[in-house]
């Protein structure tokens, strides 16, 4: 039987056993409740208007047949892999072919070229091979994917395209190779030969370990380990920042604002350039003339220059699209300036930005993750709920607010609904088109119908398996092979912590992951701490460094001083440095102890967060 709710989807209950069995079998697993009389299969069917067309509103543009994503409290145990068969060019390999990439990128002004890297580390290109941005040695194009044979076992970090197109490519061992379009230098070898093969870009960067590569239309950026940002190429408004506007044939360290500082990561738009700082600051430098450099004007900039707009903000990553901007903070949230023709800025309308905006404010779930390319003109973000957002140029049509898709990653909005269809990053691949014994181990956690031991935590039960706990846990191996009471209980009593905390602490023992809020991390720290449980320690203040807050920053800094979490606590400390006014207006830095007061402020000021 199905009932209709007022805003459209079709609610299925008292669905048989063997049906969900069905709907579970058909990928619609992490929407299904186990529950037979509360099964929510929810769909938003939207009529088929049979064209592109302009919405008259962004709420118009909905996808034909989408699975309603679940609530972020919502434990997804099969989340969607990343696909390549969502880009066309990969259609060309076959399955077996497939399942060995590990790495790939589709790149080229129509998305017509592929670099991918195998299990094996072999580097294979395929496509039109437009201005020999294959790098195979010739011209010629290949529906056979060959193997770039200079780069084979060098392990890949960090890959970037221009529009030429170029292109960049950063290895493990810190070596930066580019090949194809080279007319402004772009390539970095001091010529204008297009690059057939990869080479070896050396010059001034000898001793420098290259972690990221960045391209423009027609220029290029490298950062090293050490946090030094090197430019060349193209410079007609500007964009390697060297003060001038004569092209820049090697790589040269950019400098001026940026002297003494230390970058960890760059972005380039068409012809502009960004870089963030590990303080959070963000420089701007090359073309202006739609205000993405968020300085408050449009005049082109020849050495970075900082955005004041963004002063007391600390921002963790920039994105750079065709001529607009996305900047994420520490706190999740989300801003953006520049050009805005088809909404790309998500402000509601097509005006340009000079400075900086903040968008989705009214969205609850945090910002995680950000997305541009600078060969579109789309957005995308994602929420610490895991739902995906995307606006700007979306199948030729124009989203002027962040529209919700049913995504699981950034990645498939560009492979999707991008023009061209390129990929904003080099992708890491994974897949699940089988049970794996880990997905198999996951899907049996607290499963009353295998399980043969039971903990019971604050009046509720969880199903485990001895034999999995004995494998994954020294603590649990101790218990039941050391006569220990416990070994010979069908029930095991836990009253030292919380069901929230010892359910995902076992679930954890399962699948390696969890999915706690920084809170209840917490609480997980102190359990792992007392099991000697050290990834799972990682874990957590992985879990809290992401959901960090001003309210909460000050518990988050002395929980990880009391469980001795030093990387955390180094964490914690500069997030309340660089908040430090909100922070000692919360509750909780004035319920801490005089001792800790006195460490903080003593540590403060050695940091100069009290001078004048």
């Amino acid at each position: 039987m199905t009932s209709e709710c007022p805003s459209g989807p079709t609610i299925w209950t008292g669905l048989e056993r063997k049906t969900i069995a069905k709907l579970k079998a058909a990928a619609w697993y992490p929407y299904i409740s186990d529950d037979i009389n509360e099964v929510t299969a929810l769909f938003c069917v939207s009529g088929d208007s049979g064209g592109l067309t302009a919405p008259a509103s962004p709420s118009s543009v909905s996808p034909v047949l989408t699975p309603k994503p679940p609530p972020w409290r919502a434990r997804v145990r099969y989340p969607s892999m990343v696909d390549v068969g969502k880009w066309p060019l990969f259609t060309l390999l076959g399955a077996q072919v497939v399942s060995r990439i590990r790495q790939a990128c589709v790149f080229g002004t129509s998305a017509n070229e592929a670099i991918y890297i195998t299990q094996d580390d072999e580097v294979l290109v395929f496509g039109l091979n437009c201005s020999n941005c294959l790098g195979t040695g010739d011209s010629q194009s290949t529906m056979v994917p060959k193997k770039l044979d200079f780069l084979q076992g060098k392990k890949v970090v960090s890959f970037s395209y221009g529009s030429g197109p170029h292109v960049l490519l950063a290895t493990e061992g810190g070596e930066l190779f580019a090949w194809g379009h080279n007319g402004y230098s772009q390539l970095g070898n001091g010529t204008t030969n297009q690059g057939v093969s990869p080479i070896l870009v050396s010059t001034n960067l000898q001793n420098k370990k290259i972690t990221q590569v960045a391209c423009g239309s027609h220029h290029s950026l490298a950062l090293t380990h050490d946090g030094e940002v090197f430019a060349w190429g193209y410079n007609n408004c500007g964009q390697v920042g060297s003060g001038a506007t004569a092209n820049q044939p090697i790589p040269r360290r950019v400098t001026n604002c940026l002297q003494g500082k230390v970058v960890m990561g760059i972005a380039c738009g068409q012809t502009s350039s960004m870089a963030v700082l590990d303080n959070g600051e963000v420089f701007g430098w090359g073309y202006n003339g739609n205000g993405q450099l968020g300085v408050g004007n449009n005049g082109n900039q020849l050495t970075p220059c900082r955005l004041a707009a963004l002063q007391g903000l600390c921002v963790l990553q920039i994105a750079s699209g065709y001529a607009h901007s996305l900047a994420l903070t520490d706190e999740g949230l989300l801003y953006a300036w520049g050009a805005n023709t088809y909404g790309q800025l998500g402000t509601g309308n097509k005006s340009n930005q000079l400075s900086p905006e903040h968008i989705m404010a009214e969205k609850e779930s945090r910002i995680v993750e950000i997305a541009a390319c600078h060969s579109t003109h789309t957005s995308a973000c994602k929420t610490q709920s895991g739902q995906v957002y995307m606006w700007g140029q979306c199948r030729g049509q124009s989203i002027v607010l962040p529209h919700l898709t049913h995504f699981s990653c950034t990645d498939d909005v560009f492979a999707c609904f991008a023009t061209p269809s390129v990929m904003w990053r080099l992708l890491s691949m994974e897949h699940d088109d089988f049970l794996t014994v880990a997905q198999s181990l996951r899907k049996e956690f607290d499963s009353p119908e295998t399980a043969d031991l039971k903990f019971s935590v604050d009046g509720k039960y969880i199903h485990v398996h001895k034999a999995v706990l004995k494998i994954r846990c020294e603590h649990f191996r101790s218990m039941f092979q050391s006569h220990w009471t416990e070994d010979m209980k069908e029930v095991i009593e836990i009253d030292q912590f919380s069901y929230p905390v010892y359910r995902s602490f076992l679930e954890f023992l399962y699948t390696d992951n969890v999915d706690l809020p920084p809170e209840d991390a917490i609480g997980l720290l102190d359990l792992a701490t007392s099991y000697c449980e050290n990834r799972l320690k990682r874990l957590c203040q992985h879990i809290i460094k992401r959901g960090i807050t001003v309210e909460n920053a000050f518990s988050l800094l002395s929980a990880a001083v009391r469980y001795d979490a030093e990387d955390l606590e180094e964490f914690c400390f500069k997030f309340c440095v660089n908040h430090l006014t909100a922070v000692t207006q919360t509750a909780a830095f004035w319920q801490i102890d005089g001792n800790m007061l006195k460490e903080f402020i003593c540590r403060a000021s050695r940091c100069g967060s009290f001078k004048n």
